[in-house]
């Protein structure tokens, strides 16, 4: 791996902010983000990410590597649930496999914002249909997740309840905030979009910084009950992620031409959802342990992405 990349990397402000984070949760200090600021902060970076993957998408040409991206990205989030529930299920219940394998199938909005991040500061370029991309990501894996936990448990689900579900993860909040902000990013002219500029552009990083923060206290409030769970749900959060990762960022070369493209596609592959997945999950397997899926999500897969994960895929894209 090129040192001065992952140097880079460690010694990125928002990245340092969230080991802050961690350390202050160790310490049992009493540092924290209100509940309410949190979350205007995760919305405000989606809106902020969505409007300029708007605008981005609004200036691009219609080519392969757009309808290769989507695909790629909806295969993605069918496949990776698929394969990970029945290695789950060597040691968890089917609704624990389940609600796992809709994480890691799903995507990380926050580890997507992260990594645009880190694009930018590397100044590699990326395609704004790559937001599109995530949001389509969502649902589709949260979906197999619960088809899975209903063909192999004793249990069944009627088709209206699972429809209730699909609607569930179509409107989530996060999906659709970045969807419309997609849509109305494109549908802006240069000037209109200038007007907000400061807002969705210039404050981005502070914002990122403080959010992480929070992120870094919270996950480091979750890693004791994990770690009582034992080495096979720690080895899965991060060499399941490693493999998606490299893998897509090896194979992706054959569809997508930019490098920016092909390493957000392979941190998608990478993520695992903590937001949408366990809000559906609450409905679809209240039987799952929350206390399990979560902090594999948030506590380890999410700080081995962003500090580790990301100079990998890179140096995979650039020099493999």
């Amino acid at each position: 791996m090129d040192i001065q990349l992952l140097g880079d990397n460690l010694t990125n402000p928002a990245l340092l902010f969230f080991i802050l984070g961690l350390i202050a949760s160790q310490l049992r200090s009493d540092l924290e983000i209100p509940k309410n600021s949190s979350k205007f902060i995760s919305l405000y970076l989606l809106l902020a990410i969505g409007f300029k993957g708007g605008q981005e998408l609004a200036h691009s040409t219609f080519n392969a590597d757009i309808l290769w991206a989507v695909v790629l990205g909806l295969l993605l989030a069918l496949l990776v649930p698929l394969y990970t529930y029945f290695i789950l299920r060597l040691r968890f219940s089917v609704e624990n496999a389940g609600a796992i394998a809709a994480a890691y199938g799903s995507v990380s909005a926050v580890t997507f914002v992260t990594a645009i991040s880190f694009l930018e500061m590397e100044q590699i370029d990326f395609g704004g249909h790559m937001v599109a991309v995530m949001a389509l990501m969502e649902a589709p894996s949260i979906i197999v997740g619960v088809l899975l936990m209903r063909i192999y448990s004793n249990g069944k689900r009627s088709t209206r309840e699972l429809l209730g579900l699909v609607k569930h993860a179509l409107t989530n909040g996060s999906v659709l905030l970045i969807l419309g902000s997609l849509v109305i990013g494109f549908m802006a002219n240069d000037e209109q979009a200038a007007g907000i500029k400061p807002f969705t552009t210039d404050i981005f990083k502070g914002f990122l910084a403080v959010f992480l923060l929070d992120m870094g206290i919270t996950s480091g409030k979750k890693i004791g009950s994990l770690i009582k769970k034992g080495w096979f749900a720690l080895l899965f959060a991060i060499l399941v992620p490693l493999i998606n990762g490299i893998a897509i960022a090896k194979l992706s070369g054959s569809f997508l031409s930019g490098d920016g493209d092909r390493f957000l596609l392979a941190i998608l592959a990478a993520s695992a959802s903590y937001i949408a997945v366990p809000a559906a999950m609450r409905i679809a397997a209240p039987k799952a342990n929350p206390s399990l899926y979560l902090p594999m999500a948030l506590a380890i897969t999410f700080p081995f992405n962003i500090t580790l994960g990301m100079p990998i895929y890179l140096y995979v894209i650039q020099h493999l």
